[in-house]
C-alpha cells in the first residue's frame, strides 16, 4: 500500500507508519491502537488516518453527508456512541465509523455490530475496562554502567543511531581499552580486531550486536513492562470477567511482571539484593566499624595501667615517637582485636562473601593508631567491586528476563488491543441497548420505519412517543406547529445516517434504501435578504442538477421568502427530484399552495393533532399518509366555535 495514497497522510507520516510490523493490515482493518504505536502519531490522528485508509479501501468519495445539517446528525449519533465507550481510546476508535454508500463498507461493520449487540456490557465488565490504556513505548531510558566501544567513526555513528540508551567510546588501542573495563562494568566491543585481548574488567567482543539491540539494552524490554504494568493487568482483568481467551498466557505475564519493579529493575533476587544493600551501606557500615574499634580501645586505655622505664621513654621520644607510639607496645593485642572487630562489623552487616571480605582486609588495619581510622582508598575500592558485581548480575538477570518478557510481548500488545476493541463492541452493544435498536434491513425505494424513537430529542427516551413512517418518491409533510414536524425529519436522518454506518437504528422495525447521498436542509432562521436568498437557490439547483440515488429531507424551506414565491420554488424543486425518482420528504404549511403551482399530484402526508387539552396540543406522531393535517389555528377556531354560542367562530371555521 502507498501511504501516501490515503488523504491526509503526507511523507512524514507515511515514513512512520512505515516503522510499524503490518502497517498495511492496520490501515484497512481501522486498528486505531496499532496506528498509534507508530512514531509521533497521536490516537486522535490515528484515528483520522484510519477513518481516511478504510475510506480508500472502500473506494468512498466521503460525500455521504452533503449538507451541514446531515454532518449535525451524524455528530449527533456519534456522540451518543462515544458517550458509552469507557476508555478515552473507545472514543476515538469510534470515530472510524462513518455513513458510507460503500456496499462494502456499510457490510463490513454490520457484521462487525452483528456480533457486538451479543456482547453483554455487564457492569463489572465496565468497571474492568476503566482502567485499560493503550500501551506506551518506553522513552528516557539511559544506561550509564556499560557502553559500546569502536575504533570507527562509521560504526561510532550507526551505535549512537542503533543504541541511544548506551554511551559509545571511541578508542584506538589496548590500553584505553583497559581503561574502560575499568571504568563501566561492561564493555561491549564492535570491533571483531579486538576478539582474543585480555584487558581487566568484562570486555566483550560483540561485532554483531547493532543487528539485535535490544538484546544489549534489556531496559527497554523491562521499562515498557513496568511503566505498562498496570494497563497490562487491566486488560488481563477484563478477559478474566469478559470470559474472552486473550492471546498470550496471563498466568506468565503475571509472573514476569512480578519480577520487575516499577522502574524496570528485577526484585526477588537475593544475590542481587545482598548486593545492591552492600553497595548502599557501605560508608555508613565503614562509620559504624570505626565506632565498634575506637569503643573496644577506648575501653581498653580505659582499664591498663601503662608502666614505661624512664630510659625507654627518653629512647622513644628522641626518635621522634608519638603518644600512640608509645602505647602501641602495651596495646597491640587490644589494637589488633579493635581491627578484627572493625573488620567483622563491616562483612557481618554488609553479609560480604570470602572473596570481598578480602577488601576488608585493606579497610583497617596497619600500624597500631588511635583513634582507629579505615584506609579511604581501600573502600573506593571494595565499593567498586560491589558496584561492578551488582551491576553484572543485575545486567545477566535483566537480559534473561527481557528475553522471556520479548517473547510476552506481541500477545500482550493483543491482549490490551483486544480489550480496547471489546469497549467499541460494548459501547455499539449498549447503544443498542439503550435505544431499543435493530439492524436495518436494504431494499426498496425511500424508507419505512415501525416504531420508531428518536434519542435527539431532549426529553428521557422512554417518554419519547414511537413513530411509523415511511415514504417513497417525494412527499410533503404538513402538521400543526410543535407537532414534530421537525423530530420526525430527525428520525429519518438518524436512520439513515446509522444505517449507512453499518449500525442499529433506534426502532422496532426499519428498511431503508441504500442512497448515495444525504441532503438535509434545516429551517432557516426567518426571511433571507437578496444575497442570501439567491444563494439558496444556487445551492437548490445544484441539488436538483446532481446525481440520481440521493434522500433530500427540507425543513420548512418557505421561511425563505414570501409564501407564494415560496410555494412556486418548492413546486419547481419537487417536479425535478421527481423527475430523477429521487425520495424526498418536505415539511410545509403551503401543502395547498404548492400542489397547486406543481405540475404533477405531490403526494402530501400530516402530523395530525387530535385536540387541544388544557391549552396543549395532544397530536398522533406517526404521519398520516395522503392527508393533509389541519393547522394550529384551525384547531384553535374549532374549540372556540364549539365553545360560543355566537356565529363569529363557526363562520370563521368554515374559511379553513
Amino acid at each position: 500500500m502507498e501511504f501516501t495514497a490515503i488523504p491526509g497522510v503526507g511523507e512524514k507520516t507515511a515514513a512512520s507508519l512505515a516503522e510499524l510490523d503490518d502497517a498495511e493490515a492496520a490501515l484497512r482493518s481501522g486498528d486505531v491502537a496499532a496506528i498509534a504505536r507508530a512514531p509521533s502519531i497521536t490516537e486522535g490522528r490515528a484515528a483520522a488516518i484510519a477513518r481516511a485508509a478504510v475510506r480508500r479501501e472502500h473506494d468512498d468519495d466521503g460525500g455521504f453527508l452533503a449538507t451541514d445539517r446531515a454532518d449535525e446528525i451524524y455528530d449527533q449519533a456519534l456522540s451518543l456512541l462515544q458517550a458509552r465507550a469507557v476508555t478515552d481510546y473507545g472514543a476515538k476508535r469510534l470515530q472510524t465509523f462513518f455513513p458510507s454508500s460503500a456496499a462494502s463498507r456499510i457490510e463490513e461493520v454490520r457484521g462487525f455490530a452483528a456480533a457486538a449487540t451479543e456482547r453483554d456490557p455487564d457492569p463489572d465488565l465496565l468497571d474492568a475496562l476503566a482502567g485499560v490504556e493503550p500501551l506506551e513505548p518506553a522513552e528516557g531510558i539511559r544506561v550509564r554502567e556499560r557502553c559500546l566501544a569502536t575504533n570507527d567513526a562509521e560504526r561510532y555513528a550507526e551505535a549512537k543511531a542503533a543504541l541511544p540508551e548506551l554511551p559509545v567510546e571511541v578508542i584506538d588501542e589496548r590500553r584505553e581499552l583497559g581503561e574502560l573495563g575499568r571504568s563501566y562494568s561492561t564493555v561491549y566491543v564492535l570491533d571483531a580486531e579486538f576478539a582474543g585481548i585480555d584487558v581487566d574488567g568484562d570486555v566483550r567482543v560483540v561485532p554483531d550486536a547493532l543487528e539485535r539491540p535490544a538484546e544489549f539494552v534489556p531496559e527497554r524490554t523491562l521499562t515498557f513492562f513496568a511503566d505498562n504494568r498496570e494497563r497490562l493487568l487491566a486488560a488481563a482483568a477484563v478477559h478474566e470477567t469478559a470470559g474472552t481467551k486473550p492471546s498470550g498466557d496471563l498466568d506468565s505475564l503475571r509472573a514476569a511482571l512480578d519480577r520487575v519493579d516499577e522502574d524496570g529493575g528485577i526484585v526477588g533476587d537475593e544475590e542481587l539484593e545482598r548486593l545492591s544493600v552492600a553497595v548502599d551501606d557501605l560508608d555508613a557500615a565503614v562509620s559504624t566499624a570505626e565506632s565498634v574499634g575506637n569503643d573496644h580501645l577506648r575501653d581498653a586505655i580505659g582499664e591498663q595501667d601503662v608502666t614505661i622505664e624512664g630510659t625507654d621513654f627518653l629512647s622513644l621520644v628522641e626518635q621522634g615517637a608519638r603518644v600512640d607510639s608509645l602505647l602501641s607496645r602495651e596495646l597491640a593485642d587490644d589494637y589488633d582485636e579493635a581491627v578484627r572487630l572493625a573488620r567483622e562489623h563491616v562483612v557481618d552487616s554488609l553479609d560480604l562473601d570470602s572473596g570481598e571480605a578480602e577488601f576488608v582486609e585493606r579497610v583497617f588495619g596497619g600500624e597500631p593508631s588511635f583513634p582507629l581510622e579505615h584506609n579511604e582508598e581501600a573502600v573506593s575500592r571494595l565499593s567498586t567491586e560491589l558496584a561492578a558485581d551488582r551491576d553484572r548480575r543485575a545486567n545477566r538477570l535483566e537480559t534473561e528476563l527481557a528475553a522471556e518478557l520479548r517473547d510476552l510481548r506481541e500477545p500482550a500488545e493483543s491482549m490490551v488491543e483486544e480489550a480496547l476493541e471489546l469497549d467499541v463492541e460494548l459501547a455499539v452493544a449498549r447503544f443498542a441497548d439503550d435505544f431499543d435498536c435493530t439492524m436495518p434491513t436494504f431494499a426498496g425505494e425511500g424508507f419505512e420505519i415501525e416504531g420508531g424513537r428518536s434519542p435527539l430529542l431532549d426529553v428521557d427516551f422512554d417518554e419519547v412517543d414511537p413513530v411509523d413512517y415511511g415514504v417513497e418518491g417525494v412527499t410533503l409533510l404538513s402538521g400543526v406547529n410543535s407537532g414534530g414536524k421537525t423530530s420526525t425529519l430527525d428520525l429519518v436522518g438518524l436512520i439513515v445516517v446509522l444505517a449507512h454506518m453499518g449500525l442499529p437504528v433506534p426502532a422496532e422495525r426499519a428498511r431503508v434504501s441504500r442512497v448515495s447521498e444525504l441532503h438535509y436542509y434545516a429551517k432557516s432562521q426567518g426571511t433571507l435578504d437578496a444575497g442570501a436568498f439567491e444563494s439558496t437557490l444556487r445551492e437548490f439547483g445544484d441539488l436538483v442538477a446532481g446525481a440520481s440515488g440521493r434522500l433530500v429531507l427540507v425543513d420548512e424551506l418557505e421561511s425563505i421568502t414570501e409564501p407564494g414565491a415560496s410555494a412556486k420554488i418548492i413546486a419547481g424543486i419537487l417536479e425535478e427530484l421527481d423527475e430523477q425518482g429521487a425520495s424526498a420528504v418536505f415539511v410545509s404549511h403551503l401543502a395547498d399552495g404548492i400542489r397547486e403551482a406543481a405540475s404533477f399530484e405531490v403526494a402530501v402526508d400530516g402530523i395530525e393533532a387530535v385536540g387541544l387539552v388544557d391549552g396543549e396540543l395532544r397530536v398522533d406522531r406517526s404521519p398520516k399518509k395522503n392527508h393533509l393535517a389541519r393547522s394550529t389555528p384551525e384547531l384553535i377556531v374549532e374549540k372556540l366555535a364549539g365553545e360560543s354560542d355566537g356565529g363569529f367562530y363557526r363562520d370563521l371555521l368554515e374559511k379553513f
